[in-house]
């Protein structure tokens, strides 16, 4: 299986919308009421603006856009994921794990990582704890915040 990981570019913004609506949509098999999901998850003009405001990652599986990763830098040593998604046909293939394995190595500064979940979604809390967070509280929008700290070298 072929991954990698290149910067998203605004003529690849329909593409990562199409994607991101499947992905999040598919939520409706771990516990959404109905499909949907967050703000802008479906809309190119969202995904342009996302490229602007953080650092965002098309996921390419054998050169075809399979899902994304954006990160915000959120001060020293600490950066957040703002949204991760992969294309449901492409999910259990472990590209998740190779992306917060790029986005690792992308950000070896990083000391403190966080990143935000539905409460409901038992798929994602499992995953996020997989991949080395740990639950720490609310995030504010009803969800579950997950936090991921490296010992300072």
């Amino acid at each position: 299986m072929s991954i990698k990981f290149e910067k998203a570019t605004p003529n690849d913004a329909v593409t990562l919308a199409k994607v991101s609506e499947r992905a999040f949509h598919s939520d409706v098999h771990c516990g959404a009421k109905k499909p949907g999901g967050p703000f802008g998850y479906k809309h190119d003009m969202w995904q342009t603006r996302m490229m602007t405001s953080g650092k965002y990652y098309k996921i390419l599986f054998d050169d075809q856009i399979v899902g994304g990763i954006i990160v915000r830098i959120m001060g020293y040593q600490y950066n957040e994921v703002t949204r991760i998604f992969v294309d449901p046909f492409f999910q259990n293939r472990g590209i998740g794990t190779q992306t917060f394995e790029f986005v690792w190595a992308e950000f070896p500064e990083v000391k403190k990582w966080t990143l935000g979940t539905p409460a409901w979604n038992q798929r994602t809390r499992h995953f996020y704890k997989k991949v080395g967070f740990v639950e720490v509280g609310e995030d504010g929008h009803g969800g579950v915040l997950f936090e991921r700290k490296l010992e300072s070298v």
